[in-house]
């Protein structure tokens, strides 16, 4: 794929500078998408919550294991989906389902996500190596749901999905002790994570909302330990959008 903004301004030395990638994102005319007024910490948690509880009905018609009309492979992650020690599906046909599964690509609003199923569209598509090779190629048409960039996105009220490759060129990068709700921990082309807030005062875990496997293949809220992610490559990084407002710890 044609290298993006953040990847040229690295090779250039600029992209650690906020100030410079806002002049050259100007001088180009593409400046960073600016969210929907008001978006805060607060409205974006609360999106991210709409995604993690929301109940939905699947039935057999959402099931997939196969390709799809234009011979994208698609798995859907159901209990019938079991391929090996990787992660099983989670959602049973007939049985109310709790979070929006994930789907490779997938950018679904919750209204969006449950008119998919009643259409009989494939509930969620499981990712792997092949479509991280094959990228937007990958997505299904036939599927709905949400991935990891796709949530963030949204959360942000975004007017598209932005990948993790792109998510960098629509934020600054803060310290990890200044994280706070609404910021993201991301690493391009593999994974983001939203950040929830600190579990204490010692700022080593935080509440993370994701979707993807591990652990789930569906929207989830967990306690995560902040040293390992930032030794596997994860950058802190808060959106251009987001108003600065005093916010309440997590609790």
């Amino acid at each position: 794929m044609p290298s993006s903004i953040p990847q040229v301004l690295r090779k250039l030395g600029l992209f650690s500078s906020s100030c410079l990638l806002g002049a050259f994102l100007t001088a180009c005319g593409t400046r960073p998408p600016l969210a929907n007024q008001g978006l805060t910490p607060q409205s974006c948690m609360a999106v991210a919550e709409a995604y993690r509880t929301h109940v939905w009905m699947p039935t057999t018609a959402n099931v997939r294991h196969t390709r799809d009309a234009d011979g994208i492979s698609v798995d859907t992650p159901d209990t019938g989906y079991r391929p090996g020690s990787f992660c099983p599906g989670y959602w049973t046909p007939g049985h109310a389902a709790l979070g929006i599964p994930y789907q490779w690509g997938g950018f679904c609003t919750p209204a969006e996500f449950d008119t998919g199923v009643r259409a009989g569209l494939a509930a969620g598509d499981v990712y792997t190596a092949e479509k991280r090779r094959l990228l937007d190629a990958a997505v299904s048409r036939h599927a709905c749901g949400i991935d990891c960039s796709g949530f963030i996105s949204r959360c942000w009220q975004l007017p598209r999905s932005y990948s993790t490759r792109e998510l960098p060129g629509i934020c600054r990068v803060i310290p990890a002790q200044q994280l706070r709700p609404g910021d993201v921990l991301n690493t391009v082309n593999a994974h983001c994570i939203l950040f929830g807030g600190w579990v204490d005062a010692s700022q080593t875990s935080f509440y993370a909302y994701h979707t993807g496997s591990p652990p789930h293949w569906r929207v989830v809220r967990q306690v995560m330990g902040l040293a390992p992610l930032l030794a596997q490559g994860f950058v802190p990084l808060r959106y251009v959008g987001m108003e600065d407002r005093p916010l309440h710890r997590a609790r």
